[in-house]
């Protein structure tokens, strides 16, 4: 009897020192990894095929987890569910995380990026001006920094939202809409307006001017902003690095993204032409214009409550 106690104890504390040796090795794998979300189309995708935060964080024994999204509200969501660190969405994305209690922040913002965002019909369309959309099915990811471009570009033109009949479509899946002419018009950003302007008969209605700066924003949970600020240093100085070189090797750069995005390089060099990559800390400018989409969705009932981007702002 007293052997059998005595494995019976002798097994019991085996099995506590597995789990304990289990949870120090998970807990210390999570802490030497950092997560960050990115999609093709965006600047985080030069920084990860340059491969150098890779090399910067392995020098003070971190790793890096690359987990690609289709569009900044899936990148959001899984921010929100802290299956990410670190990520980049359009300007709108955040607007709705926040409205839904995210716990994230604002960790630094890109240079404006409106001349490759815009609202494109075909060229032998009659549509002329923005006011011509009254009664015509658009084409925008909803949620997208393309929902705000329309709404705002309908509110100068003096037209409502519920003027145009909306169709809420992925890049691609508007694409072939387009093509098909089962839209009117569709609204989104590069390359993908690059794309359709040259291969697609597409014209340029308008662009963002004046109506968005269509940013880019980097974004972090709570979390690994509070308890990782050395880790996100990097992060930010890796992407302006990376953004500089972007600037400069703009041949690199298309031969670079136009395997990647499955576009042709005439495309890339478009969208890649009409814009300066960049990184920044947050202004009060910036606040003031992410605070006017967040006030103008909440007017339109496009977010369920009011909301006050600087509580969620780092500068």
């Amino acid at each position: 009897m007293k052997k059998k106690i005595f494995l019976s104890v002798v097994s019991l504390v085996c099995l506590l020192l597995l789990i304990g040796c289990s949870e120090v090795s998970s807990d210390e794998s999570n802490e030497k990894v950092v997560r960050i979300g990115y999609q093709k189309n965006g600047p985080l995708i030069i920084l990860k095929s340059l491969g150098t935060l890779e090399e910067r964080l392995e020098e003070i024994g971190y790793k890096v987890e690359w987990h690609e999204f289709q569009a900044g509200p899936a990148l959001v969501e899984a921010l929100n569910a802290e299956s990410i660190d670190f990520g980049r969405a359009g300007n709108t994305p955040p607007i709705f995380a926040q409205a839904a209690s995210a716990p994230f922040v604002y960790a630094a913002v890109g240079n404006s990026k409106y001349e490759g965002s815009g609202i494109l019909v075909s060229q032998d369309s009659d549509i002329q001006t923005v006011a011509d959309l009254k009664g015509k099915t658009v084409s925008f990811a909803k949620g997208s920094s393309s929902h705000y471009l329309i709404v705002k570009a309908l509110q100068e033109a003096g037209l409502k939202y519920e003027d145009i009949t909306p169709a809420f479509l992925s890049p691609g899946d508007a694409r072939i809409a387009f093509e098909q002419g089962n839209v009117d018009a569709m609204v989104v950003w590069d390359p993908f307006t690059a794309s359709t302007e040259i291969n697609s008969n597409g014209r340029m209605l308008l662009n963002g001017e004046g109506l968005t700066t269509d940013r880019d924003f980097f974004i972090a949970t709570n979390h690994f902003a509070e308890e990782h600020q050395d880790i996100m240093d990097i992060i930010i100085e890796e992407i302006a690095a990376s953004s500089e070189w972007a600037n400069k090797n703009h041949d690199d750069l298309v031969k670079m993204l136009a395997p990647i995005l499955n576009l042709d390089e005439e495309s890339i060099r478009m969208s890649v032409e009409r814009r300066i990559y960049g990184i920044g800390e947050i202004t009060e400018e910036i606040i003031a214009e992410q605070q006017d989409i967040a006030d103008l969705f909440y007017e339109l009932a496009i977010i369920p409550k009011e909301i006050d981007v600087s509580e969620v702002m780092m500068k």
